[in-house]
């Protein structure tokens, strides 16, 4: 089976066709990292905009990436949400357009179960039942699934996303945006027992995150040590390699802590680390020898909002005729479980 995939949620225009569910004949995606860089975060409105500039382009250039012809497509698959609403509207629109066009079916994608389904690409033989980590700038949850395309919320986060933490702590010391990935490559060159970060402890016993309180202690940490804003990323003060090297551990420690509490209550056979924090060189190492659960986690180009998930995921809907009318829409809050 070949089906189309189309992904719009937040700031990356793409569309990849995947055949089988894991092989992946193309998978583009258009960037707004240059758009958004100056404001600091993502602006919705611009986002909007640009997917509506790219989404043609990218779509074609899919199919002549896999030298394929739009008619060879046995289906089309879409993020419905969550997401940003404009940017969602735009690839369901043109989705939905496609699909009534070519006469395809067209299978609505939860995007938190593109990110589960983005590990079995490169891994299709996963072992159930699975425990997911998913966590980004916009998602930290646990996600248990006894069986392909079910799934039960076990734990997600109180207030910031992990990979939101990250970005906030680079923008506070004027570091780029994203902020992940700097810090990421910063953190190596500091001391991560320099600053103290205590980790956070839910009153209610659940395994629900929370990442607000280590933004709070990082301004703390940043005003007791007279730490500046740096002018330059090139030229980062040994205080700064140690203060993101101190932040980024305790935010690892902090997932693989309740991740490791989630796997001794639901004795999974296998545990994925998805989303784009999974790029993330530490908590990847540390993942790996934290578990002696088998752990997956995708190609880096694969963890970021891709379609090649997005396809994935919709595979096994389409190939049980699970296709939506032309009526569906998009929906900012769409719950996975």
């Amino acid at each position: 089976m070949l089906v189309l995939g189309i992904e719009s949620s937040c700031d990356e225009t793409a569309a990849a066709l995947v055949e089988d569910g894991h092989v992946v004949l193309s998978n583009v995606v258009a960037s707004q990292v240059e758009t958004h860089s100056s404001f600091g975060g993502v602006v919705p409105e611009l986002a909007s905009r640009e997917h509506l500039r790219n989404i043609g382009f990218v779509v074609r250039k899919a199919f002549g990436d896999a030298g394929k012809n739009y008619d060879r497509i046995d289906g089309i698959a879409v993020t419905q949400g969550p997401g940003l609403i404009g940017s969602l509207l735009v690839g369901l629109s043109y989705a939905k357009a496609m699909a009534f066009a070519l006469k395809k079916p067209l299978a609505p994608v939860n995007h938190i179960e593109g990110h589960i389904y983005s590990a079995f690409i490169e891994h299709p033989g996963i072992a159930y039942p699975l425990l997911a980590l998913v966590v980004s700038g916009g998602h930290t949850s646990l996600i248990v699934s006894p069986e392909p395309e079910r799934y039960r919320l076990i734990a997600r986060t109180r207030d910031d996303a992990a990979g939101e933490a990250l970005d906030k702590l680079a923008k506070f010391l004027g570091l780029g945006y994203p902020g992940g990935p700097v810090i990421d490559r910063l953190a190596g060159r500091g001391d991560p027992r320099s600053f103290h970060f205590s980790i956070p402890k839910i009153s209610d016993g659940t395994l629900d995150f929370s990442f607000s309180g280590f933004k709070t202690a990082a301004l703390r940490h940043i005003q007791q040590a007279g730490i500046k804003t740096c002018r330059s990323p090139k030229k980062v003060p040994q205080k700064v390699l140690d203060l993101v090297a101190s932040y980024q551990q305790a935010i690892v420690d902090t997932l693989v802590a309740q991740t490791r509490k989630a796997a001794r209550q639901h004795f999974p056979q296998s545990i994925l680390l998805v989303g784009g924090v999974a790029c993330n060189s530490l908590l990847r190492r540390t993942f790996t020898e934290a578990f002696e659960e088998k752990v997956y986690y995708p190609s880096p180009i694969l963890t970021t909002d891709n379609a090649a998930m997005i396809a994935a995921a919709g595979t096994p809907k389409l190939r049980r005729g699970a296709a939506a009318d032309l009526h569906l829409n998009a929906f900012a809050e769409l719950p996975l479980c």
